[in-house]
């Protein structure tokens, strides 16, 4: 860590460090993320690393998620036969072959509910299911997808891909109309190849999630491919705070400061520093940002001044979540970080989730303080 990090760290508060090693700081992080490492991690996160359809605890009160796991359950074993492209045929990363026939029927499933319904926990359970081997199988978020085509390029994406038994795509962003139309595109091609698809997805400015819209909004997107797939939808409350009690009061920048110096492993950093620090990190190096960390400790936080900052501010707290990372932090509740405006437009799902998330990662980081 840099001298000035760890000046930063104690002017903070006026307290001198407690332990020889002084925390590391998310804003002395550049990371470079070679091509290759976004092939590599196209897998389900640590955090659904153990998922699997008998460990999704469905709501009693819900049957639409019991019918989702018993659909899902039936849509895997389906994919038990050859591969279109011819079973057991290893043609290596960037390898070419005969084209195949496109399937009939459907070859997708898309999964629509509110946000913790428990989407990832279903889509991963999906791809352990499928009995391919693991490079066989690809997952990841619609994010991590479009990084994808940037780092190879359109066309080694679809030969990349195509090689795939199955490609599972979390939180597919229909309010992005340049890259839906991208990836609409490319899982097109994907589909002639033979491979199976599977999606959750956000939902367009003023559908909010409910009902059928989200559904009627996913498959109108990628026009094509409407008939490739199977809507499906869950309904249900929040599982990550259903039960529980209320997330934990902010603590004190003192508290913050010592918990940092304390725990091996952690980062600290002031708010407002880390917010202008992700303005000058792709957001596909959000993920590599928190390599090796066992915490991510945060002073000052208030509420974010702009949509796009408040944007990418999401796509850390899904890099937190999937690592499960807690997040000690002062200043404002998370429930604070997003204006009435930005709660109530376009990408109001998307905010909700980041404060559900960052409240779960909270409550898993409230002993530190207590360590």
């Amino acid at each position: 860590m840099s001298s000035s990090s760890e000046a930063t760290g104690s002017r903070a508060t006026g307290i001198s460090p407690i332990a020889d090693a002084a925390p590391q700081s998310l804003c002395a992080r550049e990371p470079h993320v070679p091509a290759e490492r976004l092939v590599a991690e196209m897998v389900p996160p640590p955090r659904f690393s153990s998922a699997r359809f008998d460990t999704y605890l469905p709501d009693p009160n819900q049957p639409s998620q019991t019918r989702a796991v018993q659909v899902l359950s039936s849509f895997a074993a389906g994919l038990g036969g050859a591969h279109a492209t011819g079973a057991g045929k290893k043609r290596g990363l960037f390898g070419f072959g005969k084209k195949p026939a496109a399937p009939a029927g459907p070859r997708g499933v898309y999964l629509d509910g509110g946000y913790g319904v428990g989407k990832t926990h279903l889509l991963a359970s999906l791809w352990h299911a499928t009995p391919a081997a693991p490079e066989q199988k690809a997952f990841g978020t619609f994010v991590e997808l479009t990084n994808l085509v940037g780092a190879l390029g359109f066309q080694q994406t679809v030969r990349t891909l195509s090689e795939h038994r199955l490609l599972c795509i979390d939180e597919f962003e229909l309010d992005d109309p340049g890259d839906t139309v991208l990836v609409s595109t490319l899982l097109g091609k994907l589909v002639d190849a033979g491979v199976a698809l599977a999606a959750t997805s956000n939902t367009l400015p003023g559908k909010l999630g409910e009902g059928r819209f989200a559904a009627a909004d996913f498959l109108r997107e990628i026009q094509g491919l409407s008939a490739r797939f199977r809507p499906l939808r869950i309904d249900g409350e929040d599982y990550r705070h259903r039960g529980l009690p209320d997330a934990p009061a902010p603590f004190t920048d003192e508290q913050v400061t010592k918990a940092a110096y304390a725990t091996e492993g952690a980062s600290l950093d002031g708010f407002p520093q880390l917010l202008e620090h992700l303005a000058r990190v792709h957001p596909s190096r959000y993920g590599a940002l928190t390599d090796d960390l066992k915490a991510v400790c945060l002073t000052e936080v208030s509420a974010v001044p702009d949509q796009s900052t408040a944007l990418r501010l999401v796509v850390l707290a899904d890099r937190l979540y999937d690592r499960e990372i807690p997040v000690l932090a002062s200043g404002q509740p998370f429930d604070r970080l997003f204006s009435e405006e930005m709660l109530n437009g376009g990408y109001r799902k998307k905010y909700f989730r980041a404060i559900s998330r960052l409240t779960a990662l909270a409550r898993d980081a409230k002993g530190l303080v207590h360590a």
